[in-house]
């Protein structure tokens, strides 16, 4: 399938239906959460969408916003692509959203219709409903609110759903198919305004990178990450494009005996994930002894060695031989045993996780992108992995580095402009080109570096620039320390807020900075902490719901206690 000659998002999955069900209906959508369901295919999925759509078509005009509030599930897609093939423009929103920012989004976007899953979710968004808003559950909740199952009970004559399909046809790539509102670090989210082409674009460049992992099979996805996270709302359209089979996970804390029900091929995920995995697999390395440990550290030294492409001698490509028997083959299949590749994206990852998780049999595909880039720009490939990159920009866009620095990119994955904002869309989008906030260089071999965000950095009295991220990915690689915030802009040096279990890991962190302080300069050291044992979390408004601090929330509460450090 040519994703260039596609027009919208609801083409390519009915174009892909069409392609599928020509040999035989297949397996398409499963909820974990739901293990008494068996999978919906193709067609069912199809069937669904056209009823759903009819449905919607009556009270959506052509760019009326559908607000779109559910935890991972089959309907989640099905409601999406109903909504666009209606006309509509879903709004996708996070479920750990706060009450503020429901009702800033809600009063921004003006919905005409409100999807929402059950009434946990009702609940979070109830005031700020208007009368004028149609609102239709997923399950059944009352008598007043009509649910989705009971319109697909009804359905409708194949003849009106038929009709239906002209409006989908209507679209263009350049018109709006999604407002995705950014986390929002600071201040209130902005809705991103992305293009049916937009995505496309990043499902073509997605298309090319995975295709070389699932040359013979149909691969097999398993989604945890929120569907309204711009990330994995463009993986659901990279699915359909592989005619994909989809398990959804019934939550992160049950995430690894999903995968062994599962067995997935690929599966994205953001830094977070990959550094508590870290923690998790090198806490259980650190317990071996005897023989098991040094196969252990062979493991990762072959393996590094192996990525970076230095050469093996005989005897290291027999003992490497070993490491793939005794010890890869048996990390991999605790993770389903299928597992081609684990993509990283909506934020950095740290190189030292990035190259253990490769070197033990995971391997991790780190990419680069934001809400406003559809979100892909780049992406590392299988096979010519650099770890200390993202890898080289899809060929569906442009990259380059600004005089200051910064990463400029132009395409038509660019999204159309923030929703209500014309002075922040201009300040961002110059010429075509958008103005990222990150600080990168590319690479001879002509691919991406990330090296800094430019909002972010902190400035010391000396001048000097510092990358905090950095610091705090370093921090967390100890296993004592669960997350961290390092603070000390116009000061004469950085320290660092600590959260961890017990005030008895202490001198152990005392320890461990101390040593991690020898390999950063000067300007870089963290001289003093404070131990807390809060953690960031999104329902404390300290993280967003990708798990990114919120720096500004962190200073409200902790700046007097970061200050008494000086």
């Amino acid at each position: 399938m040519e994703l260039s000659r596609i027009n919208s998002l609801v083409e390519l999955f009915f174009k892909k239906h069409e392609e599928i069900s020509s040999v035989f209906d297949r397996p398409f959508l499963k909820w974990l959460k739901d293990d008494k369901k068996e999978f919906l295919t193709w067609s069912q999925v199809e069937t669904k969408i056209k009823i759903l759509s009819d449905h919607l078509s009556k009270n959506l005009s052509k760019g009326d916003r559908c607000i779109l509030l559910s935890e991972n599930r089959p309907e989640w897609l099905i409601a999406d692509i109903a909504i666009m093939s209606a006309g509509g423009v879903t709004v996708p929103l996070f479920t750990t959203y706060s009450e503020k920012d429901y009702e800033y989004i809600i009063n921004d976007c003006k919905p005409k219709i409100c999807i929402i899953s059950n009434n946990a979710q009702f609940k979070k968004i109830e005031n700020f409903i208007s009368k004028e808003m149609k609102v239709l559950s997923i399950e059944n909740i009352n008598d007043k609110i009509e649910s989705i199952q009971s319109i697909f009970d009804k359905s409708f004559q194949q003849d009106r759903l038929e009709n239906q399909l002209a409006t989908y046809q209507k679209i263009k790539r350049k018109d709006l198919a999604c407002i995705i509102y950014t986390s929002g670090t600071t201040g209130n989210p902005k809705g991103v305004m992305l293009s049916h082409g937009g995505i496309l674009s990043n499902c073509e460049g997605a298309q090319e990178i995975l295709m070389s992992l699932v040359k013979k099979s149909n691969p097999v996805f398993l989604t945890w990450l929120p569907l309204s996270h711009s990330y994995e709302h463009t993986v659901q359209y990279v699915q359909i494009s592989l005619g994909a089979k989809v398990f959804y996970a019934e939550s992160l804390e049950k995430l690894l005996p999903n995968m062994s029900i599962a067995k997935p091929t690929i599966m994205t995920a953001v830094p977070r994930f990959y550094q508590n995995l870290y923690s998790k697999i090198s806490f259980n390395f650190s317990k071996q002894k005897g023989f098991k440990k040094k196969l252990i550290e062979k493991t990762i030294l072959l393996g590094t060695k192996n990525l970076n492409k230095e050469n093996l001698s005989f005897k290291e490509k027999i003992e490497n031989l070993l490491c793939e028997f005794l010890v890869r083959r048996k990390i991999k299949k605790q993770f389903g045993g299928e597992l081609k590749a684990f993509v990283s994206g909506g934020g950095a990852l740290d190189q030292k996780i990035g190259e253990f998780l490769n070197s033990i049999g995971l391997p991790t595909l780190q990419g680069y992108g934001l809400t406003e880039t559809s979100p892909v720009v780049s992406c590392n490939i299988p096979d010519e992995i650099k770890i200390e990159t993202v890898g080289p920009p899809f060929k569906t866009n442009q990259v380059k580095i600004a005089k200051d620095g910064e990463i400029l990119v132009k395409g038509e994955n660019v999204m159309l402009g923030y929703w209500n904002m014309k002075k922040e869309t201009d300040e961002v989008l110059k010429d075509g080109w958008l103005y990222t906030g990150d600080i990168g260089e590319i690479t001879k071999e002509g691919n991406l570096r990330i090296t800094d965000r430019k909002k972010e950095i902190i400035v010391s009295l000396g001048g000097d620039n510092i990358s905090p991220s950095k610091i705090e990915n370093l921090l967390c690689l100890n296993e004592k320390i669960k997350q961290s915030f390092v603070y000390g802009d116009k000061k004469t040096y950085l320290v660092a807020l600590i959260v961890s279990e017990s005030e008895k890991n202490k001198k152990e962190i005392e320890f461990y900075i101390e040593k991690l302080n020898k390999s950063l300069s000067l300007v870089e050291k963290v001289k003093k902490f404070k131990l807390i044992s809060e953690e960031f979390t999104i329902e404390n408004g300290m993280l967003t719901p990708t798990l990114k601090l919120k720096r500004k929330k962190i200073l409200e509460k902790f700046q007097e206690d970061l200050e008494k450090l000086y």
